[in-house]
């Protein structure tokens, strides 16, 4: 996980996984021919794809891509050499079409499993659209923060970011926290993506609901969490 800088406008200070938002340029002309396992995939769904991936190299240096032909992704050692262009991604300067070009690589579309897709509640001021991949992780990739949005990048356990949380060591926030309670279901990279294969996904929106025990956030019954509902304010 990563923790964003505190001087950023949304999400300031929390401890949250790698990602960001989809650019023009993921599905550009060509940008298809650069991945694995998308035939059939909707340009939507491919730049979700795309854009996960993109994130992922840009905010922890982790990049889930093979050479053109191969079926391994490329060795830690190689990624570091890739390392320049994480800044120009970030900052749309150049697209990702632009490195897989010049690299000759491909996209490991293949290796991402859907885990959960969540849409901001109604009212609020700013709203996201957000799906959340999981992956094994390269064993011999450095997962370094960025230095710029990011400003501290961690491997952490559910238990530990959890007790973080309740701490206030950690500022997590409730979509991120049901999501590491899902995760926590399972004691391996293997069974939650197993899990999360053999089960549809449910789009939460949280409702907002007031009782005599307070303000909570609710999520669907069905969604697959260990919990539906979460106390705030």
């Amino acid at each position: 996980m990563v923790v964003r800088h505190h001087e950023i406008d949304f999400a300031t200070g929390a401890l949250v996984f790698p990602g960001g938002k989809t650019a023009k340029r993921d599905t550009e002309k060509g940008v298809r021919e650069r991945c694995q396992g998308v035939d059939g995939l909707s340009d939507e769904t491919l730049a979700l794809q795309v854009a996960s991936i993109r994130e992922a190299f840009e905010e922890c240096g982790v990049l889930l891509a093979c050479q053109r032909g191969a079926d391994q992704l490329i060795a830690g050692a190689d990624v570091l050499k890739l390392d320049h262009y994480r800044e120009p991604l970030s900052k749309d300067d150049i697209g990702i079409l632009e490195m897989l070009e010049k690299e000759n690589l491909v996209l490991a579309c293949n290796q991402l499993n859907h885990f959960s897709h969540w849409i901001t509640p109604q009212g609020l001021p700013k709203r996201f659209d957000t799906h959340f991949y999981i992956v094994k992780a390269p064993a011999d990739h450095l997962a370094v923060h960025d230095g710029g949005e990011l400003v501290d990048s961690v491997w952490i356990t559910v238990d530990e970011a959890m007790k973080g949380a309740e701490s206030g060591k950690y500022t997590v926030m409730v979509p991120t926290k049901f999501n590491l309670l899902k995760l926590g279901q399972s004691d391996t990279v293997e069974h939650v993506i197993a899990a999360v294969n053999s089960e549809t996904t449910v789009t939460i929106e949280p409702v907002r609901v007031t009782d005599d025990e307070g303000m909570f956030v609710t999520i669907p019954e069905n969604a697959g969490y260990p919990v539906t509902r979460e106390k705030i304010g």
